[in-house]
């Protein structure tokens, strides 16, 4: 007897990530404060567009990050549901 698992929740998947991500966010934001070498941070800043050491680049960053865990919790849940039948 083989049992399959629940299906993923794409709203509880999507939440998830978007709390992951602005966590995420924040502490490489807090590192990089810290830490005065940015050259790493610097690499992974390109992914969100707009972005700039402002308080509204800052936050603009925080709504990306968001953004982006809430469509990949979106389309991953779906995608992983379709193919664990």
């Amino acid at each position: 007897m083989t049992t399959h698992p629940q299906a993923i929740h794409a709203k509880a998947l999507a939440f998830s990530l978007a709390t992951f991500f602005a966590v995420i966010y924040l502490a490489c934001l807090a590192l990089a404060l810290i830490v005065p070498d940015r050259g790493l941070h610097a690499a992974w800043l390109q992914f969100f567009p707009g972005f700039a050491w402002t308080w509204q680049g800052i936050a603009l960053g925080l709504i990306e990050s968001i953004v982006y865990g809430l469509f990949t919790g979106a389309v991953f849940a779906p995608i992983y549901n379709f193919f664990d039948e």
